[in-house]
């Protein structure tokens, strides 16, 4: 794949943006990082970026596919590369602490859960169709704890809180 920064500033450029050193650090930050981050992880990641300028560069790298954005259960949106500059991946995303975890499945796996989505597609009149999968339920370190956050909530079609 060509370089991610280059492709990056291409797809800037045809929507007439500027790939700029804020945008190039964010950029830097998502490769680095080993999962989807909070606006603060990336703030604390992007030494004197302010919290403003990185919303925006985020708006903007997010429109022309750089960036993604992702809501978990709690309170905090999560960012990271798009897939384009990443590989396959799908989340695991823990209802009580809010904290995604990236995980690829086996090709054959994979395989499956695209020919069973394109058939549920291919019957309601849908082609083309990409997946993005979640999976949401209790990480290792909440399981051990066994307490839920104060404040905790349910989502529908669960007795398991979620803050």
């Amino acid at each position: 794949m060509p370089d991610l920064h280059d492709t990056a500033g291409e797809r800037l450029r045809a929507d007439n943006q500027r790939y700029t050193t804020g945008r190039r650090a964010i950029v830097d930050a998502l490769a680095a990082a080993e999962g989807p981050l909070t606006m603060q992880e990336l703030l604390d990641a992007c030494d004197g970026l302010a919290q403003s300028s990185a919303y925006r560069n985020l708006t903007v790298l997010e429109r022309n596919g750089v960036v993604r954005r992702l809501s978990a259960l709690d309170e905090f949106t999560r960012y990271e590369l798009a897939e384009a500059f990443s590989e396959h991946h799908h989340h695991l995303v823990c209802g009580t602490c809010g904290r995604i975890e990236d995980f690829v499945m086996p090709p054959s796996l994979e395989a499956s859960l695209e020919a069973g989505l394109d058939s549920v597609a291919a019957a309601h009149g849908f082609g083309d169709v990409t997946h993005e999968l979640d999976l949401v339920g209790t990480c290792g370190r909440c399981s051990a704890s066994n307490t839920a956050p104060p404040g905790a909530l349910s989502w529908p079609g669960s007795r398991r809180p979620v803050r």
